[in-house]
């Protein structure tokens, strides 16, 4: 299905789903540079409160993952995570931060142990119904924004309402509380750095997942935009009580974090930073 023209306004949102997502993997121009502005801290308030169950955000219990006998990545990893809590992970590259991000998401096997999500054994289920999770109760941040470049901007955040089979409307005002008020109609060459990760952010938080996984979100901003993001992120996070994991290098993104935690030799270990650095210092992580 061809993609309709960048002049198609006044459908930002309330596009079929099955047209948006036949556009997903289509390829787009490159977003352009534009002077990054302050971000505008707005409650989303137009979120109702969801029941909430007793169990904590994320659970891990004796999570254990090898890739061949002289490979242990975890080795009966144990950990919790609580609602509305931000706890940065870090540790040497290679380490195994990634694949701890894609056991909890269900896209990677554990060899043994489980991970919880709101109370739900991910480990036990099958594809499609580990798909549903995803869907339903995570949120993912990219360090490359993973924006659609022929979607508009609402039409970007509505995608996880789309997929819920949630009204779309309230993309426009998770777009404002993020700062982007009056860019629904938007395209993202239009943006710059900054303003795709608010978008990622929006999208993220839109569909009030239980948990967000933030993979390096300030990999690719410079330092004074790294800073916006990473208070717009947890800001909003703690507004709608989603508990957010982050993994990165940086030490000054990880000072944001209600806890730093550190992955070594198979298990996750209470962490200190050398140099408690200012958040308003947020460098980029190293390769």
């Amino acid at each position: 299905m061809p993609a309709p023209p960048d002049t198609n306004r006044g459908n930002a949102v309330n596009m079929p789903m099955h047209h948006s997502l036949c556009r997903f993997a289509r390829a787009g121009p490159q977003a352009g540079q534009h002077p990054n502005h302050r971000l505008i801290l707005v409650d989303p308030t137009f979120m109702s409160v969801r029941n909430e169950s007793p169990a904590p955000a994320l659970e891990c219990r004796g999570l254990s993952k090898a890739y061949g006998p002289n490979r242990v990545v975890l080795a009966g990893l144990d950990f919790t995570l609580a609602r509305g809590e931000f706890v940065a992970v870090m540790g040497d590259s290679g380490v195994g931060k990634s694949t701890l991000l894609n056991l909890i998401a269900g896209l990677d096997k554990a060899d043994s142990g489980d991970v919880l999500i709101d109370g739900e054994p991910v480990c036990q289920l099958d594809d499609d119904a580990a798909t549903r999770l995803r869907r339903q109760k995570l949120g993912f941040v990219f360090q490359a924004f993973h924006v659609l470049p022929h979607l508009t901007l609402a039409q970007n955040v509505a995608l996880p309402l789309l997929l819920n089979n949630l009204p779309p409307g309230h993309a426009l005002e998770m777009l404002a509380a993020v700062g982007l008020a009056g860019r629904g109609d938007d395209f993202p060459r239009q943006l710059s750095g900054g303003e795709l990760q608010r978008v990622a952010i929006a999208r993220a938080l839109v569909h009030r997942p239980r948990l967000i996984l933030a993979d390096e979100p300030t990999g690719n901003l410079d330092p004074d935009t790294a800073h916006d993001v990473l208070m717009l992120l947890r800001a909003q996070a703690r507004a709608t009580r989603a508990a957010t994991m982050m993994v990165t290098h940086s030490e000054a993104a990880a000072a944001v974090a209600d806890r730093v935690l550190i992955l070594s030799a198979g298990h996750l270990h209470p962490g200190t930073l050398s140099s408690r650095r200012s958040v308003h210092s947020v460098d980029k992580p190293h390769a």
